[in-house]
């Protein structure tokens, strides 16, 4: 049985005449960049998860930058964080001349372990960035009593969190602000590159739509800020807004899928995810552990199953940001996790027998 790790092709096979209707009309209407469509995303993703405010963007990345930029974080200040992730996390730190400050992550969620953040914080500290990793929120209640007692900002990273929970709470309301990704490979993912900021501060708001478009003010061609070139095209906007109709249902059959691997490979020998108390796991990813994990992965290969390594290094192994960590053995969780993780498909499009045959597959290894 061929067992695809993506099937991007098949979200445009359910929807096809509503995004086709969606694109022609942003076509055939001339107005193609912050059009009706880009306040609408912001409105109904905003709502969603009950935000005040959306900043549509060009990508997740940009979201954090821009969020930092807005937040005043730059040369002088440190930002907390994880080395375990997909390098925007940490690049955009670096990007604004901050310096990350790399702490280990809990084993259990692969998400940064609180109980080492307060260690790493001193002056120069501005920020803690939970980085909400596979479908499901850091430990938001105890980052926010830390950043709370220390009067330090928290950015969240949401990139692989949209819909994602914490005791009915959704991600944006836990900091100044949380970055949204709708790359292609998302829970919602547009044609290409899009993001997204959430935010209930007025003024971080106001920030980020000035920062988005070069800086500019209520007047066009006034400066208030020195900018980028962030604006959400109208078309990626309107196949969002199409594809947002659907999210709940998709993230429903994530789940679905998800128990089907929890019940096959429940006396296996792999180490499953596990979600912690209180969240809702969208299951951006399922990520399970083999110190085999290499060989593992080449028997799916054989067999017809894809799956994906997220993430083989940690960024404090990479040459361009090994001087902001302490080398080898300095995260041994960490590090542990990007020996060991393999991530197994999981998206609305496959059947459930597909994922049986992929347990049964992992299980028979």
């Amino acid at each position: 049985m061929r067992v695809p790790f993506y099937d991007i092709k098949a979200q445009y096979d359910e929807l096809q005449q509503p995004l086709d209707q969606a694109v022609l009309a942003v076509l055939s209407s001339g107005h193609y960049s912050m059009g009706e469509n880009h306040r609408l995303v912001e409105e109904e993703l905003a709502a969603l998860h009950n935000v005040k405010h959306g900043v549509a963007l060009n990508s997740g990345t940009d979201a954090l930058r821009i969020m930092m930029d807005a937040a005043g974080i730059g040369p002088g200040s440190e930002v907390v964080t994880s080395a375990f992730t997909f390098v925007a996390s940490v690049e955009t730190i670096v990007q604004t001349g901050a310096t990350p400050v790399f702490v280990d992550i809990d084993p259990a969620t692969f998400c940064i372990d609180p109980s080492k953040i307060p260690g790493a914080i001193n002056d120069r500290t501005a920020a803690i960035q939970p980085i909400h990793l596979f479908g499901q929120l850091a430990d938001v209640a105890t980052i926010g009593a830390i950043a709370s007692q220390h009067g330090i900002k928290i950015i969240e990273d949401a990139a692989q969190a949209i819909g994602s929970s914490f005791n009915g709470t959704f991600a944006g309301n836990f900091g100044i602000g949380a970055g949204f990704s709708f790359y292609i490979t998302k829970n919602l993912g547009a044609a290409g590159d899009a993001g997204l900021i959430l935010t209930n501060d007025d003024d971080i708001a106001s920030a980020c739509r000035s920062i988005r478009v070069h800086g500019m003010g209520r007047e066009r061609y006034y400066y208030d800020h020195v900018g980028y070139t962030s604006r959400m095209d109208e078309i990626q906007a309107a196949i969002l807004r199409v594809k947002l109709t659907r999210l709940e249902a998709w993230n429903d059959r994530r789940a679905e899928l998800a128990a089907i691997y929890f019940d096959i490979l429940a006396d296996s020998s792999v180490v499953l995810p596990i979600t912690s108390p209180g969240n809702n796991n969208t299951y951006h990813q399922f990520g399970i552990r083999s110190d085999r994990r290499d060989d593992l992965q080449a028997y799916l290969k054989e067999r017809g199953v894809d799956s994906m390594i997220y993430y083989p290094v940690p960024i404090h192994f990479h040459e361009p940001y090994k001087k902001y960590g302490h080398g080898p053995g300095s995260l041994p969780e960490s590090e542990r996790a990007a020996r060991e993780i393999l991530c197994l498909p999981i998206h609305q499009h496959l059947s459930n027998d597909q994922v049986a045959y992929v347990a049964k597959t992992v299980a028979g290894f």
